[in-house]
């Protein structure tokens, strides 16, 4: 079975923003990432927690 990735508390995403542009972010369940399409990056979820630094995060092709 694959892992799933934690989800992300909901009403967490209404007020996180972009460390970078400070505009909105997406969740990509499927990659357990918040995605920053202002930026071009996705940032991880670990463990339900977003990691939202800019170093950490996987550029968009």
């Amino acid at each position: 079975m694959a892992d799933t990735p934690a989800p992300v508390d909901p009403k967490l995403l209404e007020i996180l923003v972009c460390p970078v542009t400070k505009g909105p972010l997406r969740y990509d369940r499927e990659r357990g990432e918040l995605v920053s399409d202002g930026a071009g990056l996705a940032y991880p979820v670990r463990d339900g927690i977003p990691i939202m630094l800019p170093d950490q995060a996987r550029k968009l092709d």
